[in-house]
């Protein structure tokens, strides 16, 4: 029989192993949320229920032990592979059932587990498999494969089901909206004025080849008297359903006795001119959509009528889906298209129906992944390879719970503990909070204190050149530390990822309307976050050393969640009370617990170098 190896080429599975990581998540918590929409569920249903889908990610180091007790990770790795290939598959076959929604939740579930414990066993395989400096160099590649994964996840996969759509129904519906330097009309909504079609033929959707809007402002008022009347007209006519709004729960004893009192209180210091938001949005305009002719009896139409290219600028008020049927065919639907507020120069964007065969897209998108997923499973069957210390860390005479409650033990009494926890905890601290608020500082008007991008100049900005920026900072951050070690590069690497946050607050004080000074702010704290991200990854690897790797690794993405999610969720709140200047100085400042911790940190010069050939 011939002998397994114990060492293959790293580039010959880190780079599968990691897209086949990252794409079930992007499945379950992004590309699940397209899906239902398409297929005509509620805003509410979809954020309530896919919501808790997230929840396995959040709670999976408590089963981290049972992948570490129990067989190999190469074993649990190419097992869950094909559990998530079962889980696709099982979507794809009941979304054409009646009750796709209860059945097809049910194998989201199952995909988000399996992908949950795949997440654990591939990152403990990682440490297992490769060498220390090996480690360190590939940890830049597997976070930009990841990456790669989400990109195919959010973009590809949608584009593939998008052309499946195309393919299976009518001809398309494409609509240009121009935003024009014209004077602002008052616009008014008189659906009887236009024209009733009654053609013979074939059947296809009509409407305005161009629609002109004119840049500008209108009332908040006079936008909100509108968007109602479209939607009223077109839920009157059954070409949608109306959604029911979630009631607002009273307040409870914390809003009353804390959070307002505090709130007042920040105010008070730290923001006391209350900044006048403007009562005027972007000008608007209706697009009218109408079928030529009538269905056959009992046949629905469906029409998912949405943003195809073009600038961001100009966007749909709300996502249509419109169902066309014998009854209300002669009657037209329509759309609202809305401006952003700071559009000022003359801009173009293109809005696409698509009539296709949408259950028949998707269920073929999904069984194609589910293939992907199999053929991931039989290709690392092989290509991973068998590390000797891949074992069962099962303790002879020891029970399985017994095993369980001692690896979590095991963690917390490891040396410098203190030190450990703070640095998982603190490292991300100001970084935590500028994430969430970065996107709203670039958007917010100036008269709010932002810098008031067009969602267009956001996605060139953050989503391009700092989606690129932060990617090379990843990779030169693992190729470095693998040269010198994670010890050497531990100060920088934390000054990187702390210290171009100062980028935002010169920002807020500046106010810069040069769209590349902008630009270059953002590249630089994200390629340092990238960068600086490196350190953190290293260091859980370096602490979850031992024999029980695996789960103590996903104890430390635990702690790595909590420290992120927290100073998250109060961001928002704390920015809206003191302002974006003082939230920016507050971020700052919280740079600064991390470097109190640092010399307590202590790390093996030898850790992380990549030993030469």
């Amino acid at each position: 029989m011939a002998k397994t190896k114990t060492q293959r080429n790293p580039w010959f599975w880190i780079p599968t192993l990691y897209f086949a990581e990252g794409l079930p998540y992007v499945i379950v918590m992004t590309l699940s949320v397209i899906m239902y929409k398409r297929l005509g569920i509620s805003n509410t249903d979809i954020a309530l229920y896919t919501s808790w889908l997230y929840l396995p990610w959040v709670i999976k180091p408590l089963w981290s032990p049972i992948v570490d007790l129990l067989k190999t990770k190469r074993f649990w790795i190419v097992i869950m592979q094909l559990v998530v290939g079962v889980g696709l598959a099982g979507v794809a076959f009941t979304i054409p059932v009646s009750n796709f929604f209860q059945y097809t939740l049910a194998f989201f579930w199952l995909l988000a587990f399996s992908s949950a414990t795949h997440d654990i066993a591939a990152d403990g395989f990682y440490m297992l498999g490769l060498s220390q400096g090996d480690q360190s160099f590939f940890v830049g590649i597997r976070s930009t494969f990841y990456r790669f994964a989400m990109l195919t996840g959010q973009g590809l996969l949608v584009i593939i089901a998008g052309a499946l759509e195309t393919a299976t129904g009518l001809e398309p519906l494409e609509v240009n909206v121009t935003a024009q330097n014209i004077p602002v009309q008052e616009l008014t909504f008189n659906p009887e004025s236009y024209q009733q079609l009654h053609e013979a033929g074939d059947i296809y959707f009509v409407s305005e080849n161009e629609v002109k809007v004119p840049i500008g402002l209108v009332t908040k008022e006079q936008a909100a008297d509108i968007k109602k009347s479209v939607d009223e007209w077109n839920i009157n006519n059954n070409f949608y359903a109306s959604e029911i709004p979630v009631a607002t729960k009273d307040v409870g004893w914390w809003t009353r006795k804390v959070s307002t009192p505090l709130k007042e209180t920040l105010k008070e210091k730290f923001n006391k001119e209350k900044v006048d938001l403007s009562s005027e949005v972007g000008n608007l305009a209706i697009i009218p959509i109408q079928l030529s002719t009538k269905p056959d009896a009992g046949e629905e139409v469906v029409l998912n009528f949405g943003y195809e290219k073009g600038d961001a600028s100009i966007k749909l008020v709300q996502t249509y889906r419109y169902v066309f049927n014998d009854t209300n065919w002669d009657k037209p639907a329509f759309a609202v298209v809305q401006l952003d507020p700071k559009l000022k120069k003359a801009t173009q964007a293109t809005f696409v129906g698509r009539s296709g065969n949408i259950r028949f897209s998707w269920l073929v998108v999904m069984a194609c992944i589910a293939v992907l997923f199999v053929a991931f499973s039989l290709y690392h069957r092989f290509a991973l390879p068998h590390p000797a210390s891949d074992v069962s860390n099962k303790t002879e005479g020891k029970s399985v719970m017994g095993e369980f409650f001692e690896t979590f033990a095991a963690f917390f009494r490891k040396k410098e503990i203190i030190s450990i926890m703070l640095f998982l905890l603190l490292y991300r601290l100001a970084e935590s909070q500028l994430v969430k608020m970065a996107s709203p500082f670039l958007l917010d008007a100036r008269e709010a204190g932002g810098l008031g991008l067009t969602t267009g100049d956001l996605g060139l900005v953050y989503g391009t050149a700092g989606m690129i920026a932060l990617t090379i900072g990843g990779i030169l951050g693992g190729i470095v530390a693998s040269r010198k070690g994670l010890k050497h590069w531990l100060w920088w690497m934390a000054l990187a990822i702390n210290l171009p946050n100062l980028c935002y607050l010169l920002l807020s004080l500046f106010n810069p309307t040069s769209l590349w000074w902008i630009s270059a702010a953002v590249v630089i704290e994200q390629f340092g976050y990238g960068f600086g991200f490196t350190a953190y990854m290293l260091f859980s690897i370096y602490v979850s050393e031992g024999k029980h790797k695996t789960a103590h690794y996903a104890i430390t993405t635990g702690f790595m969640a909590l420290g992120m999610m927290i100073p998250g969720m109060l961001s928002g709140w704390l920015q809206e009370i003191i302002g974006y200047q003082s939230f920016f100085v507050w971020v700052m400042i919280c740079t600064i617990p991390i470097f109190l911790v640092l010399p307590f940190v202590k790390i093996d010069s030898k850790f992380g170098i990549k030993e030469k050939e």
